[in-house]
């Protein structure tokens, strides 16, 4: 039996063994007429004590045996209740030690997938922009006329900047998701986030005779670069999707529970099977354009989330889409 392989319990024997010889002997000697009844007892005494040992060395057994098969690999193992204190003590620390390694083991499976997640997208997306670049450099080279290279030309800087942008965005993705960005905690007014926000469209809206209309009060906690990419990454959807001559209509105000910033375009609004994923990473919505990427917006979110804010999209019933923003001054 295993029991007795153990040196500590053969030396418990050997002493029960001994003791029980001499105190036999002594009751012998002084009381003859009780010396069985002693003798029973001691027996009684050592048959228990080792009972006792046999089954407690049983559960430590059956306990190693049981975490042996976790670490093996079985995910819905239960630890067995043990009654004995010190091992229902231990029972609960290795449950502990069990749950948070699942944890951690999950987590890490989470950022596997995710990260694959993302070297698959960042690899599709990047694809179609280089095929065109492929195929503009495979025009140039066919001996066209200089108003034809010109027109390539315009169009690989096209390309090269939407590539410029797409592997920026998709590096500010990873860095989020990695857990790399620390985002600074500091009043701003929201007059100067707009006005950063606003700075990089003001050409283009330019160009298409659109009108931006502020009505800006109060100020928000929390990062100034970060934010104003969030919001200028949504201004650029409202623009895109409204009509030469339209106005987009930014309103921002502050109350005490939380800043609120409200961006409406005059386009044709968002489509209803459109409104659930919006936001999600990719995503190319049923009135998006064929340069759209489905990033801009899923890294607005990001961007929010991280800084105790909301955000949502919704058709304005005067038409056109609205975007409303909020940063929440406490936990929410």
């Amino acid at each position: 039996m295993k029991l007795w392989k153990n040196a500590e319990l053969k030396g418990q024997a050997v002493v029960y063994v001994v003791l029980t010889a001499i105190g036999t002997g002594v009751a012998v000697w002084a009381a003859p007429q009780a010396w069985l009844l002693f003798f029973v007892l001691l027996l009684v005494m050592a048959g228990y004590h080792f009972y006792a040992v046999r089954r407690r060395y049983m559960e430590l057994a059956r306990l190693s045996a049981e975490i042996d098969t976790i670490l093996h690999g079985a995910e819905q193992h239960i630890l067995s209740d043990y009654r004995e204190g010190e091992l229902s003590l231990l029972r609960n620390e290795v449950m502990k030690l069990v749950v948070r390694l699942r944890e951690q083991n999950d987590r890490m499976r989470g950022d596997k997938e995710r990260m694959a997640d993302l070297i698959a997208d960042i690899s599709h997306q990047l694809r179609t922009p280089l095929t065109a670049l492929h195929l503009t450099v495979a025009s140039m080279s066919g001996g066209e006329g200089s108003g034809g290279q010109e027109e390539h030309l315009r169009e690989l800087r096209k390309l090269i900047t939407r590539i410029d942008w797409l592997v920026e965005a998709l590096l500010k993705i990873a860095r989020l998701d990695a857990g790399m960005i620390r985002f600074q905690k500091q009043e701003v007014p929201l007059a100067e986030l707009l006005k950063k926000a606003a700075e990089p469209f003001e050409i283009p809206m330019e160009l298409r005779e659109q009108h931006l209309a502020l009505e800006v009060s109060g100020s928000f906690f929390g990062d100034l670069s970060w934010t104003a990419e969030a919001v200028g990454n949504i201004m650029k959807n409202c623009f895109e999707h409204m009509p030469n001559g339209g106005t987009l209509w930014i309103t921002a105000k502050e109350n005490a529970i939380y800043s609120e910033i409200l961006i409406r375009d005059e386009g044709e609004g968002i489509a209803k099977e459109d409104l659930p994923h919006l936001f999600e990473r990719f995503y190319k919505g049923k009135n998006s354009s064929g340069q759209s990427i489905g990033i801009g917006l899923a890294l607005s979110r990001m961007i929010v989330t991280g800084q105790n804010g909301t955000i949502k999209a919704d058709n304005h019933p005067a038409g056109g889409a609205v975007f409303t923003l909020r940063f929440y001054k406490g936990i929410v």
